[in-house]
């Protein structure tokens, strides 16, 4: 994948949003990315996530997701698993359509497809011979 295609925003670990807006830590989930002639595909790891908690947004070219884990049912005996709030940034490339992407989230994985814009996609040009 080429740098030019997608960059990340954020380190892996987890991360204070602007600290003027909020105190809350959030985790940077663990994505995978990769690209095909038909576009970026990106794999995220968002346990406890559904496709009703998560949030995709593209927004001035930044691919933003966000979102919040359920913490269980009943009341707690004995905990140490702390589900927090899932936040990752990527500035996404003008080649990229947007307005074609989507996603699906299933087993606690979020898969996000990317498709290339018409004009981004490589054309192969026919030859022949007179």
């Amino acid at each position: 994948m080429s740098e030019k295609n997608l960059a990340n925003t954020s380190s892996t670990s987890a991360l204070s949003r602007e600290t003027t807006r909020t105190r809350e830590r959030y985790i940077s989930p663990a994505v995978d990315i990769y690209e095909t002639e038909e576009g970026l595909t990106l794999i995220a790891d968002v346990p406890g996530l559904s496709e009703k908690s998560v949030n995709i947004s593209i927004e001035q070219g930044i691919l933003t997701i966000e979102g919040e884990a359920a913490a269980g049912v009943g009341g707690f005996q004995y905990r140490e698993f702390v589900m927090g709030g899932y936040w990752r940034q990527f500035h996404l490339s003008e080649t990229l359509d947007a307005e074609k992407a989507r996603a699906e989230v299933k087993h606690g994985v979020l898969t996000l497809h990317l498709p290339k814009a018409e004009a981004a996609k490589p054309k192969r040009i026919a030859i022949t011979v007179h």
